[in-house]
């Protein structure tokens, strides 16, 4: 390709405190994102006005919760808008249901949202 880059993306992995590997992606908030929607699976994209929260990690639970469900958590990125940077944290392929939001390890919950099946939900963080 002349003259283009490809960036390659880079995943490693932990093991977590529960067991489960954790994947990271070095380029995180690089570019654009893909999101898994469709039926009665959606996404959230959730948008924070405080940039002392980036690379913090943001977990999902549903509500209610059941016992077997792993927790996800992803990390909050600065990423590039039109307007400018904004701080965010998107989750993708979430079942359509009500969640409750919290900085990981074990924070308060901070947000509870409604996600919808084959959409895209918006929220906010709480100042």
């Amino acid at each position: 390709m002349s003259g283009d880059h490809q960036v390659a993306e880079h995943h490693h992995a932990h093991i977590h405190e529960h067991g489960e590997p954790e994947h990271h992606n070095a380029n995180a908030g690089q570019g654009a994102v893909l999101l898994d929607i469709g039926g009665d699976i959606g996404a959230l994209i959730l948008t924070m006005s405080d940039a002392q929260l980036e690379g913090s990690e943001i977990e999902i639970r549903p509500v209610p919760r059941l016992s077997i469900e792993p927790l996800r958590h992803v990390g909050v990125v600065s990423r590039p808008t039109p307007s400018g940077r904004v701080h965010s944290a998107v989750f993708d392929g979430l079942d359509e249901g009500r969640y409750e939001l919290y900085v990981r390890p074990d924070g308060p919950v901070q947000l509870e949202v409604e996600v919808r099946g084959g959409e895209v939900s918006f929220a906010e963080w709480p100042s």
